[in-house]
């Protein structure tokens, strides 16, 4: 019974801290601003560029600031004063005045030409 008690402890311990682990999210990347944005230009981009812990943004509206996550899922934006919660797949950003970015996808290309085809005369 001791025994059943001690691998039931272990599978459970083994079992918390491999569901509390949290992968490392990349946030490299292009964003564009779909809510509470600071400039009017439709599509802006916002960048990320992320190297560990050490964040660097550029809304867009091209003001710029270093920002660190301080936990999994949060970060602290120095310049502008406000935290900012990311998604798990690191697809979102959203700052605690209200905005929201979202990690830009490129539309796929446009499809080839067909082929074309030349008569000849003889």
């Amino acid at each position: 019974m001791k025994r059943m008690f001690c691998v039931l402890g272990a599978l459970f311990a083994f079992g918390a801290t491999g569901a509390s682990a949290q992968p490392y999210v990349d946030l490299s990347g292009q964003f564009v601003c779909v809510q509470g944005c600071m400039s009017s230009a439709p599509g802006a981009l916002a960048f990320v560029t992320q190297n560990g812990w050490d964040v660097n943004l550029t809304n867009e509206a091209g003001a710029s600031s270093r920002a660190w996550i301080d936990w999994p899922g949060h970060m602290w934006v120095d310049a502008w004063g406000e935290g900012a919660i990311y998604s798990p797949d690191g697809n979102s950003i959203q700052f605690d005045r209200g905005a929201v970015w979202q990690r830009f996808v490129p539309p796929p290309p446009p499809p080839p030409l067909p082929p074309r085809h030349h008569r000849v005369y003889r």
